[in-house]
């Protein structure tokens, strides 16, 4: 494992490239500068760039939230979001789990993840008793989405309707802003606890990357994967045979630092170890 200032040395190795957005290119809020100028770097040097997130909202939701950061779509190759592959599959089941849902969907999410059900033949309820289903995309707009307790009730409530579960972001949390909150994985998590049958869309499954190699239809040994997650960015393009980038200064970063400012390489390399992975270098940010 390199431990690299930049990703300057890896750019000129791979030829494509699968980019986490949330930690890695924006906050949730901002995007870094550093990493917008390495998204430029590799467009000019002809480079695929294919930018996969968890975020439960559809593609062209993203691309707009990410034109206000300052994020040009001339920038990237292409996006594929968790919440465009629910879409898709609400759209056209790919089994009997999504076939046998049914119309009645209740949301349990902010109101800026709504467009992942627009122009769908759902009905979406109030009350989980008045559902077939549940959608998860998070904490929603009602609640302290940082504390877990808050959401005690409204899993208990699918619950004993017997809801099946769709988790739109299988991130555990998140750090928007400058804040660690919960995401839908969270939910999720718990929701199996409580006997819920839960389906999970997004990293690290490995199924959200089938349709990624294919725009990015290169070889997959000419394709990197960089992002700050170990159980969703890293533990998903390794299950599929990606090389992998590991950005620090993401969701693990307090856990890493030195103190100093900087990143313990001994920390690092016991926690990908700990986590089964074995990322290719790591990098403190996402800058070139």
């Amino acid at each position: 494992m390199q431990h690299l200032p930049g990703f300057a040395p890896l750019a000129d190795r791979y030829d494509g490239f699968v980019l986490d957005l949330w930690g890695v290119i924006h906050d949730g809020v901002n995007a870094f500068p550093h990493a917008v100028d390495c998204l430029r770097h590799l467009r000019d040097a002809g480079k695929r760039t294919l930018l996969l997130s968890n975020v439960p909202r559809p593609n062209d939701a993203v691309r707009t939230m990410m034109r206000r950061m300052g994020i040009e779509d001339a920038l990237y190759t292409d996006i594929l979001t968790s919440g465009e592959a629910v879409r898709r599959a609400l759209q056209s089941p790919p089994d009997e789990w999504w076939a046998g849902l049914g119309q009645r969907v209740f949301h349990l999410g902010p109101e800026r993840d709504k467009p992942v059900l627009e122009g769908l033949p759902l009905i979406v309820t109030d009350r989980p008793e008045d559902a077939d289903f549940v959608l998860n995309t998070g904490p929603d707009d009602h609640r302290n989405p940082s504390d877990m307790n808050e959401f005690e009730q409204v899993l208990q409530d699918c619950a004993k309707a017997n809801l099946k579960m769709i988790c739109g972001n299988p991130d555990l949390v998140v750090i928007r802003g400058g804040v660690r909150v919960l995401c839908a994985g969270s939910l999720a998590a718990r929701y199996q606890e409580l006997g819920g049958d839960v389906r999970s869309v997004g990293k690290p499954d490995p199924a959200i990357y089938r349709p990624v190699l294919d725009v990015l239809n290169l070889p997959s040994e000419r394709v990197l994967a960089v992002g700050d997650s170990l159980h969703t960015d890293i533990a998903g393009a390794t299950g599929v045979g990606l090389a992998v980038c590991w950005v620090l200064d993401g969701i693990h970063g307090s856990s890493l630092s030195d103190g100093a400012g900087g990143f313990d390489p001994v920390k690092t390399e016991a926690a990908a170890k700990a986590a089964g992975v074995a990322p290719v270098a790591t990098l403190p940010r996402f800058c070139w």
